[in-house]
């Protein structure tokens, strides 16, 4: 009965409201204790949720980061790729003679031949001592025909030589090969020829092999020994024989082969046909080695 009197007196008059203020700052703390782990739980809560999806966020921008940086790769490549064959257009524009692009298939893994496959073969026109360019000079000649690929002996190989002559003088000289890709060297120059540190060398057409005129190499070395004939004249080829992947095929009417084949238009889609073929899948012998005998025999 008392409790309802209380609750009547302090409805209806405003005598016990001091008391009120006062049990509610005494409470206060009590209430603040008692809603503390509702509070540290809903805080901890959200704490965990935040960095649950935080940590989330997270995993997806660091994928799709990598997934840009993986197309950014791809489009570097393929922009290298546009370059190397635009320069390849501009250089079978300045070919006088017919030209087939090839692509680069696959190299010979024994480290003392310097080989290459490319996608071209007998079904393409693709004869034996067919000369090879890329964008930048020559690069070696035909020594294999199958019907779908051919093997190319690089002029870099220990086996290979070929007839240069020195473009600012036409001092003529043989280019052998050394069977490292950095460089060749000129045999038989004597001590006393007129040749110079940064002569371009070119093809000098004779043996009728290669056709006259394209670029073979920079000469980037002379020394001279007393006790020596001959001076040792090392020459960097001007091709890029480790690292083009699309050439030209030359069809020569000088060389007699391939005036009976249409002719031949330089199709940039053609160099990616084909490209599923692997010197495993071909399944041929190497042939043998072009001696020097053979480019020589001209001169």
């Amino acid at each position: 009965m008392l409790s309802i009197a209380l609750m009547v007196v302090d409805a209806r008059f405003t005598t016990l409201q001091p008391l009120r203020s006062h049990l509610n700052l005494v409470l206060t703390p009590l209430y603040y204790i008692a809603d503390l782990p509702t509070r540290a739980w809903d805080n901890t809560y959200q704490l965990l949720t935040s960095r649950a999806d935080l940590m989330a966020e997270n995993e997806r921008l660091r994928a799709e980061s990598l997934l840009m940086q993986s197309k950014l790769q791809k489009l570097a490549a393929l922009t290298e790729q546009n370059v190397r064959l635009r320069e390849l257009l501009n250089s079978s524009s300045l070919v006088d003679e017919r030209v087939l692009v090839a692509e680069l298939v696959g190299v010979d893994p024994n480290p003392f031949t310097q080989r290459i496959l490319i996608n071209k073969g007998e079904r393409d026109g693709v004869f034996l001592g067919q000369p090879l360019l890329d964008a930048t000079g020559l690069m070696g000649q035909v020594v294999e025909v199958m019907p779908y690929t051919a093997r190319v002996l690089l002029i870099t190989d220990a086996s290979h030589s070929l007839p240069v002559q020195v473009n600012r003088n036409g001092l003529r000289a043989i280019a052998a090969g050394t069977g490292n890709n950095e460089w060749l060297e000129l045999r038989f120059v004597g001590d006393t020829a007129d040749i110079r540190v940064d002569d371009i060398l070119v093809s000098s057409g004779l043996g009728q092999r290669f056709p006259a005129g394209y670029p073979v190499g920079r000469v980037t070395s002379i020394t001279q020994d007393p006790a020596q004939p001959f001076a040792d004249v090392r020459v960097a080829p001007t091709a890029q024989v480790n690292r083009s992947r699309y050439m030209l095929l030359v069809f020569s009417a000088a060389s007699g082969y391939g005036s009976e084949l249409p002719a031949i238009e330089l199709d940039v889609s053609a160099a990616e046909a084909d490209t599923d073929i692997t010197p495993e899948a071909a399944g041929e012998q190497p042939a043998a080695p072009v001696t020097d005998g053979e480019q020589t025999d001209a001169n």
